[in-house]
């Protein structure tokens, strides 16, 4: 098959092509984050939307059937990912690449963030205990976290906010998906703090200053 050349599409009895179906399959797998549906038309833009968005449902069907892996919806795109009840096999590749790159103090502060947010540094500060402007840093420079505008108070606050990165890092769809405080905290390896499970009201925002 040439670099130009149309793919196969679907035979008269809407069977979807194998070879397709192969590579949406790659494209999803090799894509260092979830690639969204308007991604895999782009990329085969020589094929109808129908016969790629066949393809997508053929191949999350054959992935139901994967006893290892499965085909999961993740940050508004696709990625083949290792199925849940195989985690404490996993376990210490997950640890190699979030536990140990982040520190307790930076997971105790994701968490808060995630859990709290719109959250101001100093409420962060008061829930863990500690000052925590270096972790804020960290986690900033990691894009696991965003400043999303101010709180409407004197002083006028960054507030701060998880981002898409935060979603693919810890496999979650959206924030709906984010589990009990406690089962997140026990999955990482660290307590969480008292004050992550009280009710918090959403902030008021202000805009962001346009930078200076």
């Amino acid at each position: 098959m040439t670099e130009h050349s149309q793919l196969p599409t679907p035979n008269a009895q809407g069977v979807v092509s194998a070879e397709l179906k192969a590579i949406v399959e790659a494209l999803i797998f090799a894509s260092p984050e979830p690639i969204t549906p308007k991604m895999l038309f782009r990329l085969l833009s020589d094929e109808p939307k129908e016969d790629v968005t066949a393809a997508i449902a053929a191949l999350r069907a054959d992935y139901e059937q994967r006893p290892g892996l499965q085909f999961v919806e993740v940050a508004g795109g696709y990625q083949i990912v290792t199925r849940p009840e195989l985690h404490e096999w996993v376990r210490r590749l997950f640890h190699e690449r979030s536990t140990q790159k982040l520190t307790v103090q930076g997971l105790e502060t994701l968490a808060v963030i995630a859990y709290k947010q719109p959250v101001t540094a100093l409420e962060i500060s008061e829930i863990r205990g500690v000052n925590t402007s270096g972790v804020l840093s960290t986690l900033l420079e990691r894009h696991l976290i965003k400043i999303v505008g101010r709180k409407n108070v004197v002083g006028r606050p960054f507030l701060y906010a998880t981002t898409k990165e935060f979603l693919i890092r810890f496999g979650l769809n959206d924030l709906t998906d984010l589990p009990k405080v406690e089962d997140m905290a026990a999955a990482l390896g660290f307590d969480p703090p008292a004050g992550l499970t009280e009710q918090t009201l959403r902030e008021e925002m202000l805009p962001l200053d346009e930078p200076e």
